[in-house]
């Protein structure tokens, strides 16, 4: 009885620690600088129904632009909601890509002077 004890267990302590292990899977640790606007009101981005914030990075040499959807957190609610217009800000966080989009989660927002 005591060897099933045991087994079963190290199995669970295994488990925890493959679980552990492949959380962060996926998730990239970035810092991006660009203008925060909202999809839904700014960019009128097809298909968006409700207001959802964007950080719109400018592209390498002129290309297109890179959008990371940010997630709804107690730092972007700190940061507040760019619905009419933009804001230029600094963002640091984890991205993954879901549903064919990027999504940045803000560990820390800095808001910046607009350029020219």
């Amino acid at each position: 009885m005591k060897m099933k004890t045991s087994v079963v267990l190290a199995i669970a302590l295994l488990l925890m620690l493959v679980t552990a292990a492949t959380a962060g899977e996926g998730e990239k640790q970035i810092t991006v600088e660009g203008k925060i606007a909202c999809a839904k009101c700014t960019l009128k981005t097809e298909g968006v129904t409700e207001c959802q914030d964007v950080l719109v990075v400018k592209g390498d040499k002129g290309g297109d632009p890179a959008y990371y959807y940010l997630v709804s957190n107690k730092v972007m609610d700190e940061f507040g909601h760019t619905c009419q217009g933009t804001k230029m800000a600094t963002v640091s966080g984890t991205v993954m890509e879901k549903e064919s989009k990027m999504w940045l989660t803000p560990s820390e927002m800095k808001q910046l002077e607009k350029k020219g």
